[in-house]
């Protein structure tokens, strides 16, 4: 039986956990060869960072930052019944900057990343405004959050893309990755709508885009593949450049699904898309991991860990993906039981899963 919306919202979140969790230890591995030495030669569950490695001293099961973040959000979304920028806001200046220092090797999860560390200098060092804080980072550090924003907002595509917009925006100012993480969140909240991840997935996006619900700028019109006649409509303030961040994920999926290409083992998807940190590296390899897995969450978050590099990103996003492809019920017990706080944050996603489902 296909799974149900609330279903699929909560595995979303779910998702998102365990594949942040599932990489703590192995984080940050760029040499596979040291990896499989201190980790065998495959990594099946939690495992407790290294004491001479990041995230020292946490404990298998336990959250990094992203994680943190993901339950500030959640917490706010519960609370508030939907996104409130400002209770959000206010749970990072009291619940996250008072325990960072700006330093990398400090905060909640052992690491605090590069956007979180800019804003904690600009808001707490210079004390700007939220909206005057947000860097340059290249990074995935806003989508790792606003996949929440995703699954809340799945039915409104219109409200998604916007909040997502909002709340990258807070951290992150390069319009590139701003685009990147709101597709990213189109494409998350087109699979707890029920949608497919195939290789119409960009179309089915594209006509939210002509019909104005996403801020994304088009050239042609619908069912075209030349720019219609006339004067070309000039872009709307806080509309992004072009479509591409949401025809990536077709692109790859085409890729997953054919044949002739084959990436072997699937966690060398870290070398073929990039073991870095960027969404550029990211979320492709997200999109590759999802669509080749689909609704086998285990085997895609576990390609996901094994691939190294910045896989703590890739596992969360891929997780959240696969969690909303097969629903909370296609998440195997034995990851959910060991993670961090399960039982509460298993409750809070069926709240949320049941407020998106209720979503006119």
């Amino acid at each position: 039986m296909a799974p149900t919306l609330e279903q699929r919202a909560q595995g979303a979140l779910i998702g998102a956990y365990i594949g942040d969790a599932l990489a703590l230890g192995p984080h940050w591995y760029y040499d596979l060869d040291a990896l499989r030495r201190d980790y065998g030669a495959w990594i099946d569950s939690y495992t407790d960072p290294r004491p001479d490695r990041y995230h020292a001293g946490l404990r298998a099961g336990q959250s990094g930052q992203a994680g943190f973040i993901l339950d500030l959000l959640t917490e706010s979304l519960d609370a508030c019944g939907g996104y409130d920028e400002t209770d959000f806001c206010r749970r990072l200046d009291q619940d996250l900057f008072p325990l960072l220092d700006g330093t990398p090797m400090n905060g909640p999860g052992g690491y605090t990343s590069q956007s979180i560390r800019e804003a904690w200098r600009l808001r707490v060092g210079q004390e700007l405004p939220w909206g005057q804080v947000a860097g340059l980072a290249d990074t995935t550090e806003a989508a790792e959050r606003i996949l929440a924003l995703a699954v809340r907002y799945a039915r409104q595509p219109a409200d998604l893309a916007r909040h997502c917009a909002t709340n990258t925006a807070l951290t992150q100012r390069d319009a590139t990755v701003m685009a990147m993480t709101v597709a990213y969140g189109c494409v998350l909240g087109s699979l707890v709508r029920g949608e497919p991840l195939d290789a119409a997935t960009s179309d089915r996006l594209m006509a939210l885009v002509r019909d104005g619900a996403l801020p994304f700028h088009s050239v042609t019109s619908a069912g075209e593949n030349t720019p219609p006649p006339g004067p070309e409509a000039p872009r709307t303030a806080g509309q992004f450049a072009s479509p591409d961040a949401l025809l990536t994920v077709s692109c790859v999926l085409r890729a997953a699904q054919d044949p002739d290409i084959r990436i072997e083992p699937a966690w060398k998807a870290s070398l073929v898309y990039g073991m870095p940190c960027a969404v550029y590296h990211q979320f492709p390899a997200a999109y590759y991991l999802a669509g080749r897995f689909q609704g086998d969450f285990e085997s895609a978050v576990l390609h996901a860990v094994n691939g190294g590099g910045q896989n703590q990103a890739r596992a969360m996003l891929t997780g959240a993906l696969c969690g909303a492809i097969g629903g909370i019920q296609a998440i195997p017990s034995r990851l959910v039981a060991p993670l961090e706080d399960s039982a509460r944050r298993l409750e809070r996603a069926g709240r949320i899963a049941r407020r998106a489902a209720e979503a006119a």
